[in-house]
């Protein structure tokens, strides 16, 4: 039941760390004042509105709105280093100058330091007419790397200089306490920084948040899944895994039994999610005082790597080089007269705007935010957020003098536009939307008199994947035999992508061939030396399919390849048929599928052929398709999936240390390898050696070459990449002022300011 989705980070880079607001176009000073209202249709909003602690995509849309970014990106994702003199770069045979709040220049020294140097413009004013100035990234930056900050931005784990030494002998009160509770100790080490009194504080508000969060949980399975029983506590608990509650259940007990299975470890708590994580609900029940750090031992009065060298100029300095930092250093530039406190800043004596360690008149201003952007916000109320046109910003007053966010549902976001309640928006991009545009058009296309369509590949792709630690031969994971097995498997699978694909989403995705979003500039193109399509080759290395095969043929074909790679794993094979499977290895496999108990996933019809076509050589393989989705990743975190389907989330950068890198001396494993248990030294090196370069050409060889040996495991098969659509109105948008080239990375607000309605 529950849709979860696995990130390749915490945070994406280009979501949080980089305003998306730039222009292609010289800036305009005497635009005449507007009097035209636009209405875009959203999902729900979470009323987080702030840089700093915004958790959806749609609250992040709201402060976007109002703010700017140090540094900005093109429409590939990459960053603009000319952002204040302006950098034009091609795309898609077409010239776009950007233009940003600054010039950044990158210098890698002999001792290993980076210094990033920031050359700001002078002109930029915050909405309420107040200069921007270097003051208030610097705020913004000591925001982010306070001891007491517990958003969703890394920019603390950043090689930062003396980052370390400033975060270290503090914390926040509230995590000394649920350290404590969580190693169950009757000596609490951390006893003398809180009270008795403290600690009971906190209980209570844990079980508050707890039990609103388990209520959220039974709100979205009663709203959604009525059909399939839920109906109250016990029922929508049990659709979420945790049967065995009475008949009576309250919220509260509900709370308990997901107490009672993670104890005290948030990470596992907030996977339970059906909105905001739990730590969201915690965070509004604690007070001031449970938030702030209390000192715990030496912490440094500032970090070092973060310098003022001017009133519009400012240097961070990294102790190594580290490719991914660009996106984290690209902060929200956010006023610090009105996030903090201006009389408690003096960069040269250690004072950043704020008390360290407490954040409270930062979360104060949670629910309206204030910045240099296009728009002003001007309220939330009514499932709508409103904003006005800001007159002082520097790239030209919006030529739209109002912009109404409007909450909606999936069928009110298509019928809003068809019906002129709404001017732009974005449904779900499935067969009733676009059934429901063709029919509204008279045309009968996708792009008529009534409603047209942008669509752009979404930010993540979909896979199968493959446990090492259970797909393998006698527990030999890395072992010649143990990949030929899975590659066996793999290559049935690969032979059915089209056919899935195609029958789930029509022309709205398409197969792709190695583990990476073709969103990225990493991703290997067709036209790349060394492209081939995914386990379409024996064991032996020869090629398996024609372009003249029918699809009968390659199903054919692939089976016989499959059988040249279990021959190879150590099978015994008569006859075209796998007769024996050898010591420490099995003739029967399970996979896993979240396709709600009815076959609703792209990959499912893969999985049924691939099912049928294994079963006539010998190999049984178990389709399970899971009504709750939380089976899927409980299982796999328990290490008992065989083979699942599932889709990653992506960032704009093409790291990959979270999902494969498998831990050395030094440096644990990435968060997410236990998906696949992959450990291979030389994909370690790889991950690593792409981390210490900033040259994006070498960088694209090291990730092809990583690429290659995730392949060469067969622990992940690539299916497909979907597209996310936006919809306009043609009738009330001038569909020309609308940003040209939509892309992944940039989207239709990149360039609001040129948007005209009719």
């Amino acid at each position: 039941m529950k849709k979860h989705s696995k990130l390749l980070g915490l945070v994406a880079a280009a979501v949080l760390s980089l305003t998306m607001v730039v222009s292609c176009t010289t800036p305009k000073t005497s635009d005449p004042e507007a009097k035209s209202i636009l209405t875009v249709g959203y999902s729900n909003f979470n009323e987080k509105f702030s840089p700093f602690f915004a958790e959806t995509a749609y609250d992040v849309d709201v402060y976007n709105m109002t703010q700017v970014g140090l540094l900005t990106s093109d429409r590939t994702g990459a960053i603009v280093y000319k952002g204040k003199t302006g950098e034009t770069i091609k795309y898609n045979g077409t010239d776009y100058t950007y233009n940003g709040i600054a010039d950044l220049t990158v210098t890698e020294n002999d001792n290993g330091t980076v210094y990033y140097d920031f050359d700001m413009r002078n002109d930029v004013k915050f909405s309420d007419g107040k200069a921007l100035t270097a003051d208030d990234v610097i705020f913004s930056m000591y925001v982010l790397a306070d001891p007491a900050y517990d958003g969703s931005s890394t920019f603390f784990a950043l090689p930062i200089e003396g980052m370390s030494e400033y975060r270290a002998g503090m914390a926040a009160k509230w995590k000394l306490i649920l350290a404590d509770m969580a190693a169950k100790s009757t000596d609490n080490k951390d006893a003398n920084y809180y009270s008795a009194a403290d600690e009971t504080t906190f209980k209570n508000a844990f079980n508050t948040a707890g039990a609103k969060f388990a209520q959220s949980i039974v709100d979205y399975c009663i709203a959604n899944y009525a059909d399939y029983g839920a109906k109250d506590v016990a029922t929508s608990a049990k659709l979420w895994g945790f049967g065995g509650l009475a008949e009576d259940a309250t919220a509260a007990d509900f709370w308990n039994a997901i107490l009672t299975k993670y104890g005290y470890n948030l990470d596992n708590i907030n996977a339970e999610k059906a909105g905001s994580a739990f730590t969201a609900y915690l965070a509004e029940e604690l007070n001031d005082d449970m938030l702030k750090a209390v000192k715990t031992g030496e912490s440094a009065a500032n970090i070092t790597g973060i310098q003022k060298k001017g009133d519009y100029k400012l240097r961070v300095v990294l102790t190594e080089v580290d490719a991914t930092a660009i996106y984290q250093l690209g902060v929200t530039i956010t006023p610090l007269h009105y996030y903090g406190d201006a009389s408690k800043y003096d960069y040269n004596n250690n004072k950043f705007g704020f008390d360290k360690g407490d954040l409270a008149i930062v979360r104060a201003k949670t629910t309206k935010p204030l910045g240099a952007g296009p728009f002003i916000f001007d309220k939330y109320e009514n499932g709508v957020v409103r904003f006005t046109a800001n007159k002082n910003y520097y790239l030209g007053s919006p030529k739209v003098a109002e912009v109404q966010f409007v909450e909606s549902t999936d069928t009110e976001k298509i019928n809003g536009v068809i019906t002129g309640k709404l001017d732009i928006t974005d449904p779900s991009f499935n067969d009733k939307v676009v059934d429901a545009i063709k029919k509204a058009n008279s045309n009968g296309t996708l792009y008529g008199d009534k409603v047209t369509i942008n669509a752009v590949d979404n930010l993540g792709y979909g896979y199968l994947g493959m446990s090492a630690k259970r797909v393998n031969v006698n527990n030999e994971i890395d072992s010649d035999a143990s990949k030929s097995l899975r590659k066996a498997l793999a290559t049935v699978f690969a032979v059915y992508r089209d056919l899935s694909v195609s029958s789930y989403y029509g022309e709205r995705a398409s197969v792709i061939n190695y583990p990476i979003s073709n969103t990225s500039w990493a991703a290997p193109q067709p036209a790349d030396d060394g492209y081939e399509v995914a386990f379409s080759k024996d064991a032996n290395g020869n090629a398996l399919y024609t372009s003249t095969m029918t699809a009968e043929e390659k199903y054919a074909a692939a089976l016989k390849g499959a059988l040249t790679f279990f021959e190879k794993a150590g099978y015994t094979v008569e006859n075209g048929k796998v007769t024996a499977a050898p010591e420490g290895a099995r003739l029967e496999f399970e996979a896993l599928i979240p396709a709600d108990g009815e076959g609703d996933h792209p990959s499912f019809k893969l999985l049924q052929e691939a099912s049928d076509a294994l079963k006539t050589i010998g190999i049984t393989l178990r389709v399970t398709d899971l009504a709750d989705s939380s089976e899927l990743w409980t299982t796999i975190q328990a290490d008992q999936a065989d083979i699942w389907c599932a889709a990653w989330g992506a960032t704009v950068d093409p790291d990959m240390y979270q999902i494969y890198f498998s831990g050395e001396e030094g440096k644990e494993a990435g968060g997410s390898n236990y998906m696949y248990d992959i450990a291979d030294a030389r994909l370690n090196k790889l991950i690593l050696d792409a981390r210490k370069t900033t040259d994006q050409e070498e960088r694209k060889i090291m990730y092809k070459a990583c690429l290659d040996i995730i392949i060469d495991w067969a622990v992940e098969v690539p299916v497909y990449q979907r597209q996310n659509v936006i919809i306009f109105s043609p009738e009330r948008v001038k569909m020309d002022t609308v940003t040209p080239d939509i892309t992944t990375f940039y989207g239709w607000m990149s360039e609001i300011q040129n948007l005209e309605v009719k």
